[in-house]
């Protein structure tokens, strides 16, 4: 299942977890973000005993767009132990998503 949270939840979040943290930057006026939501929440219930999946709103969140260097959406990052080791922009089909995933377990 995919939470929608905004920076400050994510910064606590990945000041806790010790799971890989999968966050969303997306917007609501973006079609490939909108095009991209049913395949991350698809991929998350997959991977829900290994994984925390997110999603921040660009243009309700823009502290945390701009502390990840966000300039295109969508674009998931990859958090381990707090700190963002890979991530995935724009639209991919579910089998690239979760190849992401799994190489950032």
């Amino acid at each position: 299942m995919v939470k929608h949270i905004n920076g400050k939840e994510l910064e606590e979040l990945l000041a806790t977890t010790d799971k890989t943290v999968f966050c969303d930057f997306w917007a609501t006026w973006c079609g490939p973000c909108r095009m991209l939501a049913p395949v991350f929440e698809e991929v998350s219930n997959g991977y829900a005993d290994k994984a925390v999946f997110v999603k921040i709103d660009v243009d309700e969140a823009e502290d945390a767009a701009v502390k990840y260097g966000i300039s295109s959406i969508p674009n998931i990052i990859a958090f381990k132990n707090g700190k963002p080791v890979d991530n995935n922009l724009g639209f991919v089909p579910q089998a690239a998503l979760e190849s992401f995933v799994e190489k950032n377990i």
